[in-house]
């Protein structure tokens, strides 16, 4: 993948920057409500990355935005401490310490909970700030006597007193921290965001620690908004009681929501724009209290036709006045060819040379209350073997393979993988030592790029289970390239790089599904029925994928056509009612009458074929 004009979007947010306070005022702003709209959209950056790239919905940046701020304006009304800037980094670094211990509190759920949670704790602080710590805080009253900002360097002084100034100063910032954000985004630490957002269990399946990054990003949302408070009290010369308000966290979201979430410009036009008619509904149309419904109104419609807001409209536009006209014809998918000695070109972790067993179940037992969902399996599969697994549906294949990479701990029973006892290890360590499955219903990042979404399986082989590299570029990973490529090779998909995912035939979306597993190098690959809801000409096709894949690789495979599981593995096992039934070579299953009683009802009279 090639970069391409690289700065572009800091070029553009430094020129709008520099043209925002000669075009503004004629378009009715006041410098105040162009300073303020820099700092909610400042903070809107981190609440987007905590929402918009990472899916988590929080109700509490309040507390934060609070919280910075009024440590900021404390140092500076209250202490002898005159550096503004040093002030609002502290208030900052103080935001980021109260984002974490919340952080290991409120990411032990997920979903509403979280959500609900996180309004809890800004309820919390509100209380906290105007009862116990008023003697600090100021109460409702605040902290007033806060300082204009200035540069002091010892030997000189610079103070921002005129609305020029003031304006440069926070403009400054907001452009620190969208080039800040934006080399998250573009960084391996931020693509996993992404994953996490789209697909979060199969983000974990590929070996990533998602908790981690989910704790790192809420952190980083919470020195956004600490830093955007100190920035407030600076403007308006005091730290306000209001900025803990539950109220605040909902301007945050609406005017993220309006501007286009995951676009991490979208909160800056959302405040432009929220900002605006708040004003110009009380002050030109003298609306009085009923404004807030008039906004309202306009937010629910804005929300309702603009899906994707502002931004996201802004970006369509674009795409279609200037994509269009130069983007390829689709390129149809080439059949897979009919050979099975293509050479595997993605490394396993596992050595060609090994020998004996990889994978041991013993005594494997899952219970469900008085359920047996598997019962006392023993099962051994060894280097370089191509093993698959039947049964009847219902027989416990799926709890089977669940079991085998540690999604569900089994409730009896001992699991060894290539020599170490994974038995109730997390699925994000048994993907970290080489052991991955495909699953039966694709699970895949709907919203990304094939790229994309090879390239997240594969950080997860090269960088391990979780990683901060907020700064470093995606180009910038030693072999990430050449693995995306190669995997994308042996499954096909080299033309669809660059493709949606959700562009793609049902067909490429199962070959992509096998590629995530495959990109993680693994030394033993689960595929669970790969050949699920295929066409016959697409069984045909990825049965000689399946081929080609299991060169130098250790394979199990589950699937209900017997026929092309029959053609591929070495050894079948066969289950029946959670219990293991027979192991043998195809054409000793085939003609084992307890496998045909299985299948047929007791019919012995032909084999199974």
């Amino acid at each position: 993948m090639t970069r391409q004009r690289p700065f572009l979007v800091e070029t553009l947010t430094l020129i709008a920057l520099v043209l925002a306070p000669f075009v503004l005022p004629h378009l009715g702003f006041s410098p105040a409500t162009i300073n303020r709209i820099l700092i909610w959209g400042l903070v809107g950056i981190g609440f987007d990355l905590l929402f918009g790239y990472t899916g988590l919905l929080s109700f509490g940046q309040s507390a934060f935005f609070g919280s910075g701020g009024m440590f900021a304006a404390y140092l500076l009304t209250q202490t002898s401490f005159t550096n503004t800037i040093a002030a609002i980094l502290l208030g900052t670094v103080f935001a980021g310490a109260i984002g974490y211990v919340i952080g290991l509190i409120a990411l032990r759920r997920t979903g509403i909970y979280f959500a609900m949670i996180t309004v809890a704790i800004a309820e919390v602080f509100f209380f906290v700030e105007f009862n116990p710590l008023s003697e600090f805080t100021g109460g409702e009253n605040g902290l007033p006597g806060v300082p204009q900002p200035n540069l002091d360097l010892g030997f000189f002084n610079i103070e921002f007193t005129s609305n020029m100034a003031m304006y440069v100063f926070f403009a400054f910032w907001y452009f620190v921290a969208i080039v800040i954000a934006l080399r998250i985004v573009r960084s391996p630490f931020g693509l996993v965001l992404r994953a996490i957002r789209e697909n979060p269990m199969r983000a974990e399946a590929l070996g990533h620690n998602i908790h981690s990054y989910k704790l790192v990003v809420f952190i980083i949302a919470a020195m956004y908004a600490g830093f955007g408070g100190g920035l407030l009290g600076l403007m308006q010369g005091f730290m306000p009681p209001d900025a803990f308000m539950f109220h605040t966290s909902g301007e945050i979201v609406m005017q993220t929501a309006i501007g286009g979430a995951g676009t991490l410009f979208g909160p800056l036009l959302g405040a432009l724009v929220w900002l605006y008619l708040s004003d110009f509904f009380q002050t030109v149309l003298n609306l009085g209290a009923s404004w807030r419904l008039v906004l309202g109104i306009v937010f629910v419609l804005l929300v309702v036709f603009l899906r994707r807001g502002l931004a996201g409209a802004i970006a369509d536009l674009y795409h279609m006045a200037f994509k269009r006209k130069s983007q390829p014809a689709p390129v149809a998918s080439a059949p897979v060819p009919a050979v099975t000695a293509r050479p595997a070109v993605v490394a396993s972790k596992a050595t060609v040379s090994k020998s004996g067993p990889i994978l041991q179940a013993t005594g494997l037992t899952k219970r469900y209350g008085g359920l047996f969902a598997n019962s006392d399996i023993d099962f051994t599969v060894n280097h370089g073997e191509i093993r698959g697994i039947i049964g009847p549906n219902g027989a416990g294949k799926s709890t089977f393979f669940k079991m085998l990479t540690c999604e569900v701990e089994p409730t009896a029973g001992r699991i060894v993988f290539d020599g170490k006892d994974i038995t109730g290890m997390s699925v994000i360590d048994a993907c970290q030592m080489g052991l991955t499955k495909s699953y039966q219903i694709n699970q895949l990042f709907e919203k990304l790029t094939v790229r994309q979404n090879l390239m997240i399986a594969a950080l997860g082989e090269l960088r391990g289970k979780f990683k901060a590299d907020l700064f470093r570029s995606l180009h910038k990973v030693p072999k990430l390239g050449r693995l995306v490529e190669q995997t994308a090779q042996l499954v096909n998909l080299t033309q669809r790089l660059d493709s949606p995912v959700s562009e793609l035939a049902y067909g490429e979306k199962r070959r992509l599904e096998i590629g995530l597993a495959l990109a993680t190098s693994p030394s033993l690959l689960l595929l669970d029925e790969p050949l699920a809801g295929m066409s016959p000409q697409e069984r045909v096709e990825t049965v000689a994928l399946l081929k080609s894949i299991a060169h130098g690789r250790t394979l199990v495979v589950i699937d209900h056509d017997m026929d092309a599981l029959f053609e591929l593995v070495e050894k079948v096992t066969v289950l029946q009612e959670g219990r293991l039934l027979v192991e043998g070579t195809p054409d000793e299953i085939k003609a084992n009458p307890m496998v045909q009683e299985a299948y047929l009802g007791g019919v012995y009279g032909e084999e199974i074929v």
